[in-house]
């Protein structure tokens, strides 16, 4: 008598990653640096609208879905405005003044230069937040120690501090409802809040004290050469994804040039 097969459906935690996902984080890093290393020396609308085309279209290509795209992006779609709006209002004017009050005045060298503020934003600072989309901080902290070659004590030291950093929300709305069930604080905001930074802080120190000691008796920081529990790869997607981000500078930049638009900083 043989036992039948058990049919075994996807399992969704651990289904296979995207494009996206597969693409080492070292490799997220860097091609978002050499984005806005390469679009930052000027400000004009042509290589800014430009690269911010490419970008989307590669973010369809990646496969990012649109819940994680705008719940990642949503601060950045409204800061950039936000940017624009002040060099509208208050930017150099040239041309054609369309209004003016007190120190308010609008023309069309300040539109302009709102508009490509605003896309010069959105260009350099979507693929930072899209390509950190599902980055594990063990995976990037295991990159940067294997590939970049950084200080491991240095980097183990951020990863411990970047995981408690979630803490702190946990930490402090239980010590709210502590007080307030003790009625300590309860009448003034500011005297509340003043009282539950201190516990914050108090909190903080003993905890960051246990886990240095923690991490010590394991043996971090010691001279001996450590083991890796995973090791971090680098491939033709990482070179590729790199290369790609290239390409994208290049063309914003090539296209800003072939129209005259493209302007280097402080000339």
């Amino acid at each position: 008598m043989t036992v039948p097969e058990l049919a075994t459906a996807p399992d969704p935690v651990r289904a296979a990653p995207s494009m996206h996902g597969r693409i080492n984080p070292v490799a997220r890093l860097i091609a978002a640096i050499v984005i806005a290393g390469g679009l930052v020396w000027s400000i004009d609308v042509v290589s800014a609208g430009v690269a911010l085309a490419l970008e989307m279209l590669l973010t369809l290509a990646l496969g990012v879905t649109p819940r994680a795209f705008w719940h990642r992006t949503a601060v950045i779609w409204v800061a950039a405005p936000l940017s624009g709006l002040t060099l509208l209002l208050y930017g150099q004017s040239s041309g054609r003044v369309h209004l003016h009050w007190l120190f308010v005045e609008i023309s069309d060298g300040s539109i302009v230069l709102a508009v490509a503020v605003c896309l010069r934003v959105l260009a350099i600072a979507l693929p930072a937040a899209v390509l950190f989309i599902g980055v594990d901080p063990t995976d990037l902290a295991d990159g940067l120690i294997q590939l970049i070659h950084l200080p491991e004590r240095f980097v183990i030291g951020a990863l411990a501090a970047l995981r408690l950093a979630g803490l702190f929300r946990a930490d402090y709305r239980a010590l709210e409802l502590a007080r307030r069930a003790r009625g300590v604080a309860d009448r003034s905001r500011v005297r509340r809040f003043l009282g539950l930074a201190f516990a914050l802080l108090v909190l903080s120190i003993r905890r960051g004290t246990a886990l240095a000691t923690a991490m010590e008796a394991r043996g971090f920081g010691g001279s001996t050469p450590r083991s890796r529990a995973r090791l971090s790869r680098w491939g033709a997607r990482e070179w590729a994804t790199i290369a790609v981000s290239a390409g994208v500078v290049v063309v914003a930049v090539a296209a800003g040039v072939v129209t005259g638009q493209w302007v280097l900083l402080g000339s």
